[in-house]
């Protein structure tokens, strides 16, 4: 389960269990429950944008590679700003991920004749 759907499932009338407890249940912070994130303000919005336009140009740019893009373009940002902002949109750099060299374990070992 996701954690706004989490976040939505606490009930702050409730009167056998109290807020505090119903958070530790279902593991979120009681600070997401009293006080929802901001809303974005108009210069993320706008920076929002040209991630967009840039991702579509060239969707195997990460963060630090898009944050070269937009100095290039005169934009100064930092690389965690960046960052923070691809996760709001959910833009992932299409390269692969960690760990894809590591052999599976379904398959076992393949004997090689060397082993004495």
């Amino acid at each position: 389960m996701s954690r706004p759907d989490r976040v939505a499932m606490v009930d702050r009338g409730h009167a056998a269990v109290s807020v505090r407890r119903q958070c530790a249940l279902l593991g979120v912070a009681r600070a997401g429950v009293y006080r929802p994130a901001p809303a974005p303000g108009p210069e993320d919005l706008a920076l929002m944008r040209r991630l967009d336009a840039f991702y579509l140009e060239a969707p195997f740019y990460g963060s630090r590679r898009m944050v070269e893009a937009l100095r290039c373009d005169g934009v100064r940002v930092g690389r965690h700003r960046v960052r923070r902002l691809m996760r709001l949109m959910g833009l992932e750099a299409l390269a692969p991920k960690p760990g894809t060299s590591r052999r599976r374990r379904a398959i076992g070992s393949i004997p090689t004749g060397c082993a004495g």
